[in-house]
């Protein structure tokens, strides 16, 4: 079932009241950002559309710990000539409650091209995968998924088609990007996987 394979529960501070994004089939979308603490003191800053009735049943107020469930969820646009992916958490309910800070992702989806495994500098070992994770009305979402130490290895050895069942959570990375003009400052949005699992593709 869709909904199962592509779950998020984030739980943070609300940096900004939600503001108009897009109208789509009747429904308008508000876009904000929600502050998540990692136990390393890093904060990861990530994205929120919400339609306007989950919105108004939260009630929300700029500066307030919310609980936000629901996907990540993916959108293609082009921009310059070019193709970005925009990733970003698609929410089923938004509650206004205080607690400790969560960043839980599973998600279950196919690899649409060869994983690429890497090492760093430091000699870590990284594996970058593109997962085609199910949608209602046969669309999918295309979610960047970067594996470490033994399960970038592991998950290596796959190939497209394969099936994975990915857990983690939702990441912020800032980085450089050259171009013509010179270079600019820019956010990557990628799940950072705690653990994969190879499925049946039967």
């Amino acid at each position: 079932m869709e909904h199962l394979a592509n779950q998020i529960t984030l739980r943070g501070t609300l940096a900004s009241l939600p503001q108009f994004s897009h109208e789509n089939h009747g429904h308008r979308f508000f876009r904000f950002l929600l502050e998540v603490p990692r136990l390393s003191g890093a904060v990861d800053i990530l994205p929120v559309v919400a339609q306007e009735e989950i919105l108004n049943a939260a009630d929300l107020s700029a500066g307030e710990m919310l609980t936000v469930t629901g996907q990540v969820r993916s959108h293609n646009i082009r921009s310059d000539g070019r193709r970005h992916l925009l990733i970003f958490v698609f929410p089923t309910k938004i509650l206004c409650e205080d607690g400790e800070p969560q960043n839980a992702v599973t998600l279950e989806g196919t690899l649409c091209r060869e994983p690429t495994y890497r090492r760093t500098p430091l000699g870590r070992e990284i594996c970058d995968v593109m997962l085609a994770v199910p949608r209602a009305f046969k669309r999918a979402d295309y979610l960047p998924c970067i594996l470490w130490g033994r399960t970038a290895q592991e998950t290596a050895q796959c190939h497209t088609r394969d099936k994975l069942r990915v857990q983690g959570r939702l990441q912020s990375r800032a980085y450089t990007k050259v171009t013509e003009g010179g270079s600019e400052e820019r956010t990557a949005y990628e799940i950072s996987a705690l653990s994969a699992e190879l499925l049946s593709n039967a």
